[in-house]
């Protein structure tokens, strides 16, 4: 179960976060907390393909999509991430629009591209319910159901979001609020309207594409904010800071503080 497509399809908001805590115990956590996805972030955290394929099935046993964050713009981690279950992938740095089109053609399978195929756990190795109609159905089911979302957070990819969103096979945009202002020139200045206008310029693209868009932050508050402006899903901070801002607010209620 991806609740992350099913509410978008219900055309209701998701709520997720990332994980940097190497920690089967914390994905179930973040299930029962009652989040719709977690992000397995290879990029920025020690968690390897073998560590983020044991998360992936942990996740998805607790009832939580699992995605993961590839570390780079490769076939080996696309295929491998989609192949032991990932529901999708986010991918980093994404630049042009052909880089989104190669891109498709590792993490689609044909027609749309020419992803390599294995029995592997993504369809339960040929054993589950989305091989019913055989190896040409799980394939199709894959295509729907195995999502690429590249992340919005160069300017290249800025100045082509709305090629880029059109793409078939690319499966919606997340947005990567740091860099994207590092990329504007103002790091860090999520108030300023270039960073304001760029946001809102990708949110656009995604919803006139009919694609989900996805907005990360850092505080509820925020998430709350980015809701409202109609944004289809927010990824809310890091496990290890909320950890962290809930143990804080902990010992400051026990101290008196």
């Amino acid at each position: 179960m991806n609740r992350f497509l099913e509410k978008y399809r219900r055309g209701e908001k998701s709520l997720g976060t990332f994980t940097h805590l190497l920690s089967a115990p914390a994905v179930e956590a973040l299930a029962r907390a009652g989040l719709d996805y977690v992000i397995i972030d290879i990029e920025h955290s020690p968690i390897g393909a073998e560590h983020a394929a044991e998360l992936v099935g942990v996740a998805d046993g607790a009832g939580i999509a699992p995605f993961v964050r590839v570390d780079e713009m490769s076939r080996s981690p696309v295929l491998k991430m989609l192949d032991v279950g990932a529901a999708g992938l986010i991918v980093p740095q994404l630049e042009t629009v052909e880089q989104a089109k190669q891109l498709v053609g590792w993490a689609k399978f044909a027609p749309t591209g020419n992803r390599g195929y294995c029995p592997s756990r993504d369809g339960g190795w040929g054993y589950d319910a989305n091989y019913a109609d055989g190896m040409e159905g799980y394939m199709a089911w894959a295509n729907r159901n195995t999502l690429l979302i590249p992340q919005c957070e160069t300017a290249g990819c800025l100045e082509h979001i709305e090629e880029i969103v059109a793409i078939d096979g690319v499966d919606g945009i997340f947005i990567g609020p740091f860099d994207l202002s590092i990329a504007l020139g103002i790091p860090g200045r999520f108030g300023d309207e270039r960073h304001i206008n760029a946001v809102e310029r990708v949110r656009l693209a995604c919803k006139r594409a009919g694609k989900p868009c996805i907005m990360f932050c850092g505080t509820a508050e925020a998430a709350a904010g980015y809701f409202r402006q109609g944004f289809d899903s927010v990824t809310l901070s890091l496990d290890i800071g909320i950890l962290i801002e809930a143990v804080r607010a902990a010992a400051d209620t026990a101290f008196g503080r």
